[in-house]
């Protein structure tokens, strides 16, 4: 049977696109755009699991060293947060999503892990709508720290920023990360 498209879009009159999805299709447009948007980025990386059919996937891209990625934190970003992005040793995690009958096998543990471990990040970093509360307790049951909150415009956009350190907390700064020989 051939593979049937989630969503369908057309050309109105007015040359702007128009979606012809059902709102039950919602999600995968997003999706689809999020990770059509990020191709675009410097470094860009999508890793996928497959039993024999696709399960899952894990994508993002470096962070800029110019710290461009944090506009609109609100705060002080933590001070190894700032140290780590400048080094270049900061990856974004912009998307993992696994099939629902393989949820609750760690797959997006080890996804999230190869590719963090691919581009020898120190620190992970991602951004997530704060409103959703079960992606939001997902990446803290994984070990992410919660470091404060980005807005983000067009219109009220509020995202959680979540840091997972690569490194070991040093003695003297329980909170940030242990010196590591590839960080400069």
């Amino acid at each position: 049977m051939p593979c049937q498209p989630h969503l369908a879009l057309t050309e109105p009159p007015s040359g702007r696109r128009r979606s012809t999805t059902r709102p039950r299709d919602r999600p995968h447009e997003d999706f689809l755009r999020r990770v059509t948007r990020n191709t675009w980025r410097p470094g860009f990386a999508m890793l996928t699991a497959q039993a024999p059919d696709l399960v899952g996937c894990a994508f993002g891209f470096p962070v800029p060293r110019d710290g461009s990625w944090w506009n609109g934190f609100r705060g002080t970003l933590p001070q190894d947060v700032g140290q780590l992005t400048a080094s270049g040793q900061v990856f974004a995690i912009s998307g993992i999503v696994v099939r629902p009958s393989e949820r609750h096998h760690g797959l997006a543990d080890r996804l999230q892990e190869q590719l963090l471990a691919d581009h020898r990040a120190l620190l992970g970093a991602t951004l997530l709508d704060r409103t959703h509360r079960a992606a939001c307790a997902g990446f803290r049951s994984r070990g992410w720290r919660d470091i404060g909150l980005v807005y983000r415009p067009p219109g009220p956009t509020v995202l959680r920023a979540l840091v997972l350190p690569l490194g070991e907390p040093t003695a003297a700064q329980p909170g940030g990360l242990a010196h590591h020989a590839r960080s400069r």
